[in-house]
């Protein structure tokens, strides 16, 4: 489908009966076209269409607010596309994702329309009271640098990091996640925050200041000691005092419960300490990836097409949520981690395959609907009643970052991009 055709497409207002015909034909003939591709070409077609329908939602988001708004998260409880200011910690996924788009098809559109969504952000660079520097500004201007190595994302990324690590506290050895609940937490710090170091670790690769390595080695090795259980699953929230660095609390706050195995929670791990091992090469740091994988794929809740309930010991089993996005972000993850154990590689490569065929063919969205997201029944927050069943970036993110993993790792024996 051509450029001009997808605006036409998502136009339906004032078309006549014909036209609507014809629209529904080309896009049945054209998800048709798509299941009989492989995976990867089929998958990039798809998001073409689905992120083109983005934009003319996002436009018409833009016109009926005053807020200054930024990126697609989810589809709000009325269907309608709901966006967030750059403050918010998604708004990088959907830059992200465009960069990707840029990667895999060497198209200037994509790369004119991830610059302008990715320059929304810049002012975050500055905002000292976030942890998720790294969802926020790698994502978006680390992709961006990555494939166009533009001198102004790569300064702009490096004051982000040095932004981050003015949340670390040397007694604790971590970097503090939220400023919210004081009443409740003294420092917490959650096992999302091993994505972040990324950007730490990218920042001391091209500056050279130790500082950003030695920060991110501390926090991965506290993380390890203390969010872990026997069993290699995770707690979501490490509660920790400031004087004396002591653990206070071991808690949850997107799990069933304290002692639960949140879904995403174990995807970031996974990821986070796969990505560990590549950047600083500690063995210690690649076991923990394996004990992971093995907590994922052994867990007798997780479903035989790997996408897993929101928890792996949410009570309702089988009729729980799943997470989408905790299963992308794991077949991302797994891709990686094939390249560094050769005993598992198959097994890894093999589930990270699986994973990404039941979610084409099980978990999309409807070809030129649900505001150009591209994979349903992701949940935010069980818990808390928040982004339940529906469409989220991050899933689209890490999808779109698992198939281009695969494409590499097949045809140049690397998934590192």
């Amino acid at each position: 489908m051509t450029d001009d055709f997808i605006p036409f497409l998502i136009t339906q207002n004032g078309q006549n009966e014909t036209e609507n015909s014809f629209f529904v034909f080309l896009l049945v003939c054209s998800s048709c076209a798509l299941d009989k591709r492989d995976i990867i070409s089929s998958n990039f077609d798809f998001a073409d269409i689905q992120l083109k329908h983005a934009f003319v939602e996002m436009d018409s988001v833009y016109k009926s607010t005053d807020k200054l708004l930024a990126n697609p998260r989810n589809i709000d409880p009325n269907g309608f596309l709901r966006m967030v200011a750059s403050h918010d910690w998604t708004s990088g996924f959907f830059p992200g994702e465009l960069w990707y788009m840029y990667e895999y098809t060497k198209d200037d559109f994509w790369k004119e329309k991830a610059r302008k969504q990715t320059e929304l952000l810049e002012q975050e660079k500055w905002n000292g009271s976030t942890h998720d520097m790294g969802f926020k500004m790698y994502c978006s201007y680390g992709n961006g640098y990555r494939l166009t190595q533009d001198s102004g994302y790569k300064d702009i990324l490096l004051q982000s990091a040095y932004t981050l690590i003015r949340r670390y506290n040397p007694k604790v050895g971590c970097i503090r996640s939220w400023d919210h609940n004081r009443d409740k937490w003294q420092y917490p710090v959650i096992i999302d925050n091993m994505m972040n170091l990324e950007l730490l670790f990218w920042a001391f690769r091209t500056n050279g200041d130790s500082t950003f390595y030695q920060v991110a080695v501390d926090h991965a090795r506290t993380t390890m000691k203390n969010h872990f259980r026997k069993d290699y699953s995770s707690y979501h929230v490490i509660d920790y005092d400031t004087l004396t660095g002591a653990v206070l609390h071991k808690n949850t706050h997107q799990g069933y419960s304290d002692a639960s195995a949140w879904s995403r929670g174990q995807a970031w791990g996974l990821y986070g300490y796969t990505m560990c091992y590549r950047e600083t090469g500690l063995p210690e740091f690649l076991e923990r990836a394996k004990q992971i994988a093995s907590y994922i794929f052994s867990n007798p809740t997780l479903p035989d097409d790997l996408i897993p309930y929101w928890d792996y010991n949410a009570p309702g089993i089988p009729d729980e949520p799943r997470d989408v996005s905790a299963a992308t972000v794991t077949a991302s993850a797994l891709y990686e981690l094939s390249m560094y154990d050769e005993t598992n590689r198959t097994g890894y490569v093999d589930r990270a395959d699986r994973i990404l065929e039941n979610l084409t063919n099980r978990y999309r969205a409807s070809v030129g609907k649900d505001c150009g997201f591209l994979l349903l029944h992701s949940t935010g927050s069980k818990t808390h009643g928040s982004e339940v069943d529906v469409p989220i970036v991050y899933a689209d993110y890490y999808y779109l970052e698992a198939l281009l993993r695969k494409a590499k790792l097949e045809k140049e024996g690397t998934a590192l991009l």
